[in-house]
């Protein structure tokens, strides 16, 4: 049965109409979010009205209504919303009849290609339903009636509120745990790059649930911002649905800059930033109203039990125990002693925030919005108080992160330190990186609160962890903008010049060690005074090793390993030295290991490649878990052109990943007397995924690259042509620069490209193109992008000439672009 033959209204009032006035209203520009949103459901209303009274008449059924719940029935419906309806009748009706009415609205509904969640239930099956079925039940509280017996629907709200209210210290701890398992399955909104408007914490659902729990009566949610956010997300899922024309939350990647221009905004940065306060608003809302739910909950279960030992007397009053100098705890939180005084006390801000945090508890929302409007501005510079209160806050570890928040969310943390406004929920389009800027900022913080005993100023390391990237919301690059602002913002804190220096210098080179020590060759003297010139003096070291640690850590799992750890640690060694007065002695060429002599012997006495893979050893964790940090691949063959493209390649097909590599030639005796020069490749390897290959088929396919019988060249392009490119952001092109004094032995070219399989192969034809030679290669992968350092010198082993030099990484560039 099709919807023309089950309906009788005229052209306008009939599904053909509805769908243009729908498409017009979707279409028109001037009218957008709440508006469009209402006016959606208006038009939709008239239209099933119409439907409705028609169908009940040709089905002969009264005592009928049709219910809009859910997100229809807030109103808030979207351009490619479910329509959530239930059609609720009294029972009077033959069920054969209230089928046929059902019949009559759901297909033209389908025939239009909406999506419909629908339901036929009588009041009391509604009730029993909601009673067995928290979502429906949620859905329920949201019933606006759209056509019918208006009384009907009427009396049904009035009892599933009061049944939601009844059946509060039940139904509440239930929605908390739907809501904490679905939070942990989708992530959190306002860090994701890729972020799910609905389902993820912070988002739309949490929204509702909000609602849901101010229906029980039992606690309400901050109203500050709460509509605004919610404001938001909805309008970012409308324009969602308009520009992709599908029913999806998931703001993608590749739909970012068309949702942002549907939106009027300037880019996708600037939605994600706005998407991301809204979310932070919505968290921040949720977990002070979840707070208070509990606790209101604990109370009303303690109290019937205390009436009865206390005989009918009032429970005693709540304990306060004193945490600080006008700071106590009270009910699990950290509340304001009586006698505080924030409009005279201007540090009380900072001192209620490190009492909450060294006690890991949370400031309540009262006393934090009380401080908002009535706490005193710090003077500039701030008194040792404040800093010390600061320094005590940072070093508290995981417990920081709510208390931050909690200051955050009301304004505090940009009115102690204003330059902070620029990095507040600022995304960071990079996959590698977990956090917003800020977010990264203060887990930086944490992490560094954990290394504070391997440092004689743990102060200065928890402040500069805090500022580390805090030049992320100006134009150009963020640690030297970073240096400036971190230098006036120490000084503000209160630090002494020599402190502001050295937090100034920290911000500066907060790269300098992990750029160094994995793309540079540590062995080459300059790199080792490179450093040593930059940082200045040994605690400065000490502090920037451990707050590059800190920022590793803090930025994600792609970002540090043993591996990266021992680079830096060694890296630290060498510039510890220089810095106690030791001269770097120039690099000898060092003579061949024991196995590495006999892999060479052996290539030489057959002139062919002699392969070996070794298991490097597991390195133990703080936990005792050991990790794996690779696997050494040793390589001899007597030298010729062509070993670096044709070793990569071989290694690309085998989905084998290079950590790093060194490439040298030694000299050995032939058996007429005379020296013939083979080449030591020195490489750790990991596999991409599944066990490592054997050796042998390495060998076997190494040996065809180099003569020619393998093309690597089509083999990488016939397995990336079989797996279709995932949808998202393009890449940017690559960039191929010279180091500016990287080395006094060699010229160092610098990759920085997207990565991919046989990126390393293709680098390697360039350069063997251009005639020179790769001395060593140092190889660097986070997340997507590589950032590859190759040591090359002219065919007599002497760095490059500047020309030659600058037209090498031009060759190298064209040859990847």
């Amino acid at each position: 049965m099709t919807s023309t033959e089950m309906t009788t209204e005229s052209e306008d009032s009939g599904p053909s109409g509805y769908a243009a006035a729908r498409l017009r209203l979707l279409q028109e520009k001037a009218r957008s979010g709440p508006p469009r949103r209402a006016a959606l459901a208006s038009l939709t209303d008239d239209w099933l009205t119409a439907l409705f009274a028609s169908a009940a008449e040709l089905a002969g059924v009264r005592g009928a209504a049709l219910v809009a719940v859910g997100g229809y029935g807030r109103g808030e419906l979207s351009p490619r919303s479910d329509l959530d309806l239930l059609l609720l009748h009294d029972g009077s009706a033959d069920a054969g009849a209230v089928a046929a009415l059902a019949d009559r609205i759901w297909y033209p509904v389908w025939d239009l290609g909406l999506a419909l969640d629908h339901s036929v239930r009588t009041p009391a099956e509604a009730r029993r339903t909601a009673g067995e079925d928290l979502k429906v039940q949620l859905g329920l509280l949201d019933a606006r009636p759209v056509a019918g017996d208006l009384g009907l629907v009427a009396s049904l709200r009035t009892a599933i509120l009061a049944d939601w209210r009844n059946q509060a210290p039940k139904r509440l701890p239930a929605l908390d745990e739907l809501c904490r398992e679905r939070g942990e399955r989708q992530g959190e909104l306002q860090f994701l790059l890729e972020p799910d408007l609905k389902e993820a914490r912070g988002g739309l659902r949490d929204a509702t649930a909000l609602r849901a729990v101010a229906a029980s009566w039992v606690a309400d949610a901050p109203r500050e911002g709460l509509a605004e956010a919610r404001r938001v997300l909805l309008d970012a899922r409308d324009a969602l649905h308009l520009t992709t024309g599908r029913a999806t939350d998931r703001l993608a990647l590749q739909e970012q800059d068309q949702v942002a221009a549907a939106l009027g905004l300037l880019d996708a940065d600037v939605l994600l930033r706005q998407v991301y306060e809204a979310a932070r608003t919505v968290s921040y809302a949720t977990d002070v109203t979840w707070r208070e739910v509990n606790r209101v909950l604990r109370a009303r279960s303690v109290r019937p039990r205390l009436r009865a030992m206390l005989g009918g007397h009032r429970a005693p009053a709540v304990d306060r125990s004193p945490l600080a100098d006008g700071v106590v705890e009270a009910d699990g939180e950290v509340v304001l002693a009586r006698t505080a005084r924030p409009e005279r006390d201007p540090v009380l801000v900072l001192r209620a925030a490190a009492a909450a945090a060294q006690s890991e508890l949370p400031l309540s929302r009262h006393v934090v919005r009380h401080l908002a409007t009535a706490a005193k501005p710090l003077p500039v510079p701030w008194p040792a108080e404040a800093r010390e209160e600061l320094v005590t806050l940072l070093g508290a570890g995981e417990a920081t992160v709510p208390v931050w928040e909690a200051l955050e969310a009301e304004g505090l943390i940009t009115r102690l330190l204003p330059d902070w406004e620029r990095v507040h929920c600022r995304p960071q389009r990079n996959p590698v990186h977990t956090w917003t800027v800020d977010r990264h900022l203060v887990e930086a913080a944490v992490r560094a609160s954990s290394l504070t005993r391997r440092v004689g100023r743990p102060d200065l390391l928890l402040v500069a962890a805090l500022l580390h990237d805090i030049g992320k919301g100006w134009p150009g690059d963020h640690s030297v903008a970073g240096e400036v602002i971190a230098r006036d913002m120490a000084a503000r804190i209160g630090f002494d010049p020599r402190d502001v220096g050295v937090i100034a210098t920290l911000v500066r080179h907060h790269l300098l060690l992990i750029e160094t020590a994995t793309r540079r060759d540590l062995d080459d003297p300059a790199t080792v005074r490179s450093v040593a010139t930059a940082v200045g003096t040994a605690s400065t070291l000490e502090l920037l090793h451990a707050l590059t640690e800190a920022d590793a850590l803090a930025t994600g799992p792609a970002a540090w390993s043993t591996w990266r750890a021992s680079l830096v640690a060694d890296l630290v060694k060498r510039v510890a030295a220089v810095l106690a007065g030791e001269t770097p002695q120039e690099p000898e060429p060092a003579a061949p290991g024991v196995e590495q002599e006999r892999l060479a012997i052996e290539a030489l006495r057959t002139g062919e490649p002699v392969l070996a893979l070794h298991a490097q050893t597991e390195t133990p964790q703080e936990d005792g878990a050991p990790e794996p940090v690779g696997v050494e691949l040793l390589i001899a063959l007597p030298d010729r052109p062509g070993v670096l493209p044709a070793a990569a390649g071989v290694l690309a097909l085998h989905r084998l990943t290079v950590r790093a590599a060194d490439l040298r030639a030694v000299e050995l005796p032939t058996e007429l007397g005379e020296t013939a020069d083979v080449l030591l490749l020195s490489w750790r390897v990991a596999a991409e995924y599944g066990a490592l290959p054997q050796s042998a088929r390495l060998r076997a396919d190494l040996v065809r690259a180099l003569d020619g019988s393998l093309d690597i060249r089509s083999r990488l392009a016939e397995r990336e042509a079989a797996y279709p490119r995932r949808r998202g952001v393009k890449a940017p092109p690559p960039r191929v620069t010279v180091a500016a004094a990287g080395s006094q032995l060699a010229t160092v070219i610098e990759v920085r490209a997207q990565d991919a399989p046989g990126l390393l192969h293709r680098i390697g034809r360039a350069l063997e193109q251009s005639a020179v030679r790769v001395r060593s290669a140092h190889v660097s992968t986070l997340g997507a992008n590589a950032v590859d350092a190759f040591y090359v010198t002219d065919t007599d082993g002497r760095p490059l000439p500047a020309a030659r030099a600058a037209e090498l990484a031009q060759e190298v560039e064209k040859a990847l672009g």
